[in-house]
């Protein structure tokens, strides 16, 4: 189970899954393996009727949505985003590495219909960026790392945002009303959960605890769903409103599964579309903008933006700012979109299935750019640390 844990294995896993995804739809059989990604696995009892990528994308990582939620939530109470002073510094590079990303998708699309894709660049995946981390940063301080944790929470705060404001049409108001509802009941129910509460302290069985929550987090989810939200969001709710210790707790036990199934799974039903047979010049622009926001955009975006944040810093004599060379190496990481910005590239081209297939392409091949830089950037630094008497890093103990 250990190594299930690993974000060294998280990530060659994944990128093993998108790689396999990629090539099976690439063979003569491709298409039927397409095909059978969007045949529809119905369940008319419980309103639903997703097809199997659906089911991927809309159902399974609605678990890493609530582990995302649950390590969020520890970092704004007792991690490094519990006080303004430690939140500013990752908070105005993660915007950097939003803002700018974005832009550079805009100017290649602007005036074209594929521009409200914008926010398929803007994402960053924490697996992915620590997994390569721990295989390149071996001598990388600490400091670094929880930085990167930091800013890496923050940007995916702000992809759940985005994905809850801009990819949500019309809202079935009493199903929504009904997921608050499942949602509010899961983050009394943890509380019997906690450590010291008196249920706990009875010596009561739990596992009638868990199997009420298995239920209203399900009943959340189908709710959300069928809402017209985006059902992730609901994995999302139910790690925030989770009590911190029965959550934490929750998230360990599912970390594994993770790792090993649900983004796996994903990756490999998302990475499933044939390669575009269209010269270079066909592309869609969004392609280009993916291509090239990823890695230059988020480069530049974190960069700027942790250079600013660094003299705000000094100014207000709070936070101490990271060198220049390991804010370098965190923004190159910060092009690692992934797992996250496949679904964006779901969400936003849902009605343009050629530009989708094209978006996929894009976001592997600049998150590839970004996975060979960063490799690199983050080697040089880690020997330069090492040079410099520096003290061997912390590897995995940053594993979400």
């Amino acid at each position: 189970m250990h190594v299930l844990r690993s974000e060294r294995f998280a990530a060659l896993l994944l990128l093993a899954a998108a790689a396999l995804g990629l090539i099976l739809a690439n063979l003569p059989f491709g298409d039927a393996l397409v095909a059978a990604k969007e045949a529809h696995l119905d369940l008319p009892w419980l309103g639903l009727d997703l097809s199997a990528g659906h089911w991927a994308s809309d159902g399974l990582l609605a678990v890493f949505f609530f582990i995302v939620a649950v390590e969020l939530k520890r970092e704004l109470v007792i991690g490094e985003l519990n006080s303004p002073a430690k939140a500013l510094l990752p908070a105005i590079a993660a915007a950097g590495g939003v803002i700018v990303p974005s832009l550079v998708y805009v100017a290649f699309t602007a005036g074209t219909p594929t521009v409200n894709g914008w926010p398929v660049p803007t994402a960053t995946d924490i697996a992915f960026a620590l997994g390569v981390l721990a295989v390149f940063g071996t001598w990388i301080p600490t400091r670094v790392r929880v930085f990167l944790l930091a800013l890496a929470v923050l940007d995916d705060l702000i992809a759940i945002l985005i994905i809850a404001f801009f990819f949500t049409a019309e809202v079935d108001f009493a199903m929504f009303g009904l997921a608050a509802a499942a949602v509010a009941l899961f983050g009394a129910v943890t509380r019997l959960m906690r450590p010291r509460s008196p249920y706990i302290l009875a010596r009561r069985p739990q596992w009638p605890v868990i199997l009420v929550l298995c239920v209203l987090a399900g009943l959340a989810w189908n709710c959300t769903y069928r809402s017209g939200v985006h059902a992730t969001i609901a994995g999302v709710a139910l790690g925030l409103v989770a009590s911190r210790r029965p959550g934490g707790r929750a998230a360990h036990a599912l970390e594994p599964w993770s790792n090993a199934v649900v983004l796996p799974l994903f990756a490999l039903s998302a990475a499933m579309v044939a390669i575009p047979r269209v010269q270079p010049g066909a592309l869609d622009p969004a392609f280009w903008g993916i291509f090239v926001g990823l890695p230059v955009g988020k480069l530049v975006g974190i960069t700027l933006g942790g250079w600013v944040g660094g003299l705000v810093a000094r100014r207000a004599r709070i936070g101490m700012p990271l060198a220049t060379g390991d804010l370098v190496a965190v923004a190159t990481l910060g092009g690692i979109g992934f797992t996250v910005s496949l679904l964006m590239n779901e969400l936003a081209f849902a009605g343009h299935p050629a530009v989708a297939a094209q978006g996929i392409i894009a976001v592997l091949l600049g998150s590839g750019v970004s996975i060979a830089a960063s490799g690199f950037v983050v080697s040089a630094r880690s020997r330069w640390h090492r040079a410099h008497g520096g003290h061997a890093g912390t590897g995995g103990a940053l594993s979400r």
